[in-house]
């Protein structure tokens, strides 16, 4: 009831390359269990050994390996599901999920292993007032200093991370190497990751990002630059109006952009330009126009052989001879030019009167010649590079006003970041179906933006929203208004997004999805009980396994995520042989945790002939129907997997 050692599988992947460095050793426990020999792999992997005092180039700082092994550690919490907070449980595509971010993300690699499009957060900037996950790495939770003695409901401890302590960009560091570490694992071949954030850790972020994501992973220098006109100090001083907004790939090789604004209707004209005279590594170049291509300017009138000061054309092949701007059969051109790839992606397939799909997939439009005789070329815009600056007008600073329009007042939640930002940057890189994961969420922005990018410009975009349940301090207005925790605010806030975008598109938004299922972080459903040998009795056979407070649901939801099933599947409950049964995905899974199951309901089930069948151990009637239960399964469904707890 674990999520995989990662350890143990790098040790595996390890031993698949080099089995000559596998060993053993005993455990702590003295059980023997297969190892790595550091001295046999280092042999392997270079031929002059780079370690002990000699200087080599290294990010590092104090705990950084407990950072490492703290992200590889296996995690026996989970998620448990709460209805009452949820917002159309049944049918939401969408999650909204409360607890410590990394323990979150460790359970959700479990499921969304290289299934997110995007990742966004916007994490503490480390301004020397921003609370900080304390993940203890082994150490007295005297060490840190300035405890604000804020706890969430599992007793995960906030503290305050100023600048007086000696730790400042140390634990800050710990906080977020191990959480970016886990979330690259969540991230789909041509997926992106963006960190907003600013100069008090831009220059750590990028570091850790080019050792968990690699440098060759930026997209193009791996940051952009948002203007945000927020701070008027600094009189005597540069004013700091920016903010940075860092941007990796899992495979840069793989990102592509412009899934987003459709832009077809825009027409640009492009030009060609051969600037260099021909030579010999530049041969001539035979260019097909197909009947039926327009040129403009040119009406029922035979074109002549051009010698311009750039480019030679001559026809070879045809005559070239308009009718109503229409090119009548087919000819070659041959030109020598200085681009030749270039001019034959550009000109050698036009299509018979119909607009053709060059190789970057835009279509073209008409071509024609300017007056020194180069060719030109108009096409659709259907797609458009995203600046590295982002200065647009409708974007403002923060995004206080989506707050007041939703809450009647912008004090619920401070400096949150503006829809418009957040949607400019799914504009580009959130195809219609994308999953976005944002693991610092905060009053759900992104999930805000995800409606509005759906209800605009269509689409099934999904989102998973993390946040830990931070109490928000007592005389503030969110206090006030009756949010105990950021969690609250967030929730509230997508509930009223969903709505009001609704109520404001009501005939293009009937089937938009502005439901979430809420899940909460817990610890695992199974009773934490271990017996020494001299310490068990028969007795203990017969002890429920199942914590006393978890429900059938937990234990569904427990059984999705080791079976790596996506939480956002559908749920249906069925009576079969008067229990009640789960259904997941269309029988992908189904379950059962009556008590008193007998054979007749588990024969019933099997006819459905899931992929996966799970039950409670304690829910078989009789030692008889136990004895019979595989058997009757084979007989049955005997390819469905069969798991009992």
């Amino acid at each position: 009831m674990q999520t995989t050692n990662i350890v143990d599988e790098n040790i595996k992947r390890i031993g698949e390359m080099f089995p000559n460095c596998l060993t053993e050793r005993l455990d702590e426990n003295g059980r023997p269990e297969v190892a790595i020999d550091f001295d046999q792999l280092r042999q392997e992997l270079s031929k002059d050994i780079v370690e002990g005092p000699e200087e080599r180039y290294q990010f590092t700082w104090p705990d950084k390996r407990n950072a490492i092994r703290l992200a590889n550690a296996p995690t026996t919490d989970t998620l448990r599901p709460c209805r009452e907070e949820s917002v159309d449980f049944d049918n939401t595509q969408n999650l909204y999920i409360e607890g410590d971010n990394l323990q979150v993300l460790k359970i959700l690699r479990e499921n969304y292993l290289g299934k997110v499009k995007m990742i966004y957060i916007d994490p503490p900037y480390n301004t020397g007032n921003d609370f900080v996950y304390n993940d203890n790495f082994d150490q007295d939770k005297q060490e840190y200093v300035h405890n604000s003695g804020q706890y969430d409901e599992e007793g995960n401890q906030l503290v305050a991370n100023t600048e007086s302590n000696g730790r400042f960009h140390t634990d800050w560091l710990n906080m977020i190497y191990p959480r970016l570490k886990v979330a690259k694992d969540l991230l789909s071949e041509d997926g992106v990751i963006f960190i907003s954030i600013d100069d008090n850790e831009v220059d750590n972020v990028r570091k850790i990002c080019d050792e968990i994501f690699g440098q060759r992973n930026r997209l193009d220098r791996g940051e952009m630059i948002w203007v945000n006109r927020g701070s008027t100090k600094g009189f005597n001083k540069i004013v700091k109006n920016h903010e940075y907004i860092i941007a990796y790939g899992r495979n840069s090789d793989r990102v592509s952009s412009c899934f987003g604004k459709n832009r077809s209707n825009e027409l640009e004209e492009l030009e060609h330009y051969c600037y260099n005279k021909p030579s010999p590594k530049n041969p001539f170049n035979d260019v097909l126009f197909k009947k039926g291509c327009k040129i403009e300017g040119v009406n029922d009138i035979e074109f002549k052989d051009h010698v311009g000061d750039e480019v030679q054309l001559k026809i070879i092949s045809g005559n070239m001879f308009f009718k109503n701007g229409e090119l009548q059969e087919d000819i070659i051109l041959r030109g020598t030019w200085p681009y030749k790839n270039q001019i034959e992606h550009y000109f050698k397939h036009l299509g018979t009167g119909v607009p053709t799909i060059d190789v970057k997939g835009q279509k073209w439009i008409e071509i024609f010649f300017n007056k020194k005789g180069l060719p030109r070329y108009r096409k659709e815009r259907n797609t458009h590079v995203i600046s590295s600056v982002i200065d647009e007008a409708n974007i403002p600073n923060y995004g206080s006003d989506d707050i007041a329009k939703l809450f009647g007042k912008k004090e619920i939640f401070s400096f949150p970041k503006p829809n418009q930002l957040l949607v400019h940057l799914l504009s580009y890189f959130a195809d219609k179906n994308a999953l976005i994961l944002d693991f610092f969420s905060g009053s759900a922005t992104m999930a805000h933006a995800i409606f509005k990018m759906n209800a605009e410009y269509g689409g099934n975009r999904k989102f998973i929203m993390v946040q830990l349940p931070e109490k928000t301090d007592e005389k503030s207005e969110a206090y006030k208004a009756g949010y105990k925790n950021i969690c609250e605010i967030g929730k509230e806030r997508i509930r009223r997004a969903g709505k009001k975008i609704k109520e404001d598109n009501p005939l293009t938004t009937q089937d938009l999805d502005t439901g979430f299922r809420v899940l909460k972080l817990d610890s695992s459903n199974m009773q934490d009980v271990y017996y020494s040998p001299e310490e068990f009795n028969e007795k203990l056979l017969f002890v429920d396994n199942i914590k006393s407070d978890r429900t059938d649901e937990d234990l569904l939801f427990q059984a999705m995520i080791e079976l790596g099933i996506e939480l956002s599947a559908k749920i249906e409950k069925q009576e079969i042989a008067g229990k009640t049964v789960w259904n997941v995905a269309e029988g992908y899974l189904m379950a059962c945790f009556d008590e008193q199951v007998n054979e007749s309901t588990i024969k019933e089930i099997a006819r459905q002939h899931p992929y996966y069948f799970v039950m409670r151990d304690a829910s078989l009637a009789t030692d008889q129907v136990a004895d019979n239960f595989e058997q009757t399964w084979e007989e049955y469904s005997k390819d469905t997997v069969r798991k009992i707890i």
